[in-house]
């Protein structure tokens, strides 16, 4: 139903683990796309969800990260999970990817039970024609941004899932304090779709490390049940901006900002194991690091769409 799309840096991988029963009991279904080299959390990850009886799709292919240029570690690790249909192999298609090497990567990973992840590729009848009687039971994810209407009519009959990014990337001084997300989690049936995802509250846009924070931003979503249902995010952004100093301070500013909208009893958040966390760091003055406040707003959205969905 949900699949939520992680780059596997090292909170989103942690996210991933500390919600892996969660993740598991809602049928929310990872998609992974490692970019460290190293893949140790990676398998930690993998066990979480298989010890949690849950699923994941991990890219064999990234477009991201150290694995670009050579993806054998990611299926090498894969092969624990043969004839284990909770980890799917991930096939990428973008842009730089050709029919040939699509078609080859698919066949490559047969055994890891394929999932296609369409976000730029070209050619969609070719490989739709490589699938042949195997398309009615594949599973196509479309990236929306790089996969309209009429590349997805391709693969009609088959299972597919829409992935928007609601997250609209700026910097942290310039976020307004409230904007829309998604309503996907609404609509993605009357789109002819068998699930959707997102990029959680972290966006489809990569880089390597977050840089110098000048503000600080807390992320959390909630849906409105008097908007029929819509998504929104909120924006709680730090007063100080004009130095990378002090991001302990910044984060407090933020924080109280956070805490001061949902103690006014109107916010609309769900109260949340991560909406308990925050408080608690109000409560101690605390600052965890700007890591650790990520992790807590993805876990936000998580449960939040459990709770929706559920």
């Amino acid at each position: 139903m949900y699949f939520p799309y992680f780059r596997g840096k090292q909170y989103e991988l942690i996210t991933i683990r500390e919600s892996a029963v969660l993740l598991a009991d809602a049928g929310f279904v990872p998609i992974i796309e490692p970019v460290k080299e190293s893949l140790g959390g990676l398998q930690k990850t993998l066990k979480a969800i298989r010890d949690s009886h849950g699923r994941a799709i991990v890219i064999v292919n990234p477009y991201h990260g150290d694995h670009r240029e050579d993806g054998a570690g990611i299926t090498q690790l894969l092969a624990d999970y043969l004839g284990d249909d909770s980890i799917s192999a991930g096939i990428l298609l973008r842009s730089d990817i050709s029919a040939d090497e699509a078609s080859a990567c698919y066949d490559n990973h047969r055994a890891h039970n394929p999932t296609l992840v369409h976000a730029g590729f070209t050619s969609p009848k070719s490989i739709a024609d490589h699938l042949g009687q195997n398309l009615a039971n594949s599973r196509n994810v479309f990236v929306e941004d790089h996969a309209k209407i009429l590349y997805r009519k391709h693969f009609e009959g088959s299972a597919r899932i829409l992935v928007r990014d609601g997250f609209k990337r700026q910097k942290n001084a310039d976020y307004p304090p409230l904007e829309p997300f998604s309503d996907l989690h609404v609509t993605y049936e009357e789109m002819n779709m068998t699930g959707f995802g997102d990029f959680l509250t972290v966006g489809d846009a990569y880089s390597e490390s977050g840089g110098p924070a000048y503000a600080v931003a807390i992320h959390l979503t909630f849906i409105d049940a008097d908007r029929d249902g819509e998504m929104f995010i909120y924006h709680f952004v730090s007063d100080t901006n004009n130095t990378p100093a002090d991001p302990a301070g910044k984060f407090g500013q933020a924080l109280a900002k956070l805490i001061k909208r949902w103690d006014s009893g109107t916010s609309k958040l769900h109260n949340t194991s991560a909406i308990g966390e925050f408080r608690e760091l109000h409560a101690k003055g605390h600052f965890p690091g700007l890591g650790y406040v990520k992790k807590l707003s993805m876990k936000h959205h998580i449960e939040t769409l459990a709770h929706y969905l559920g």
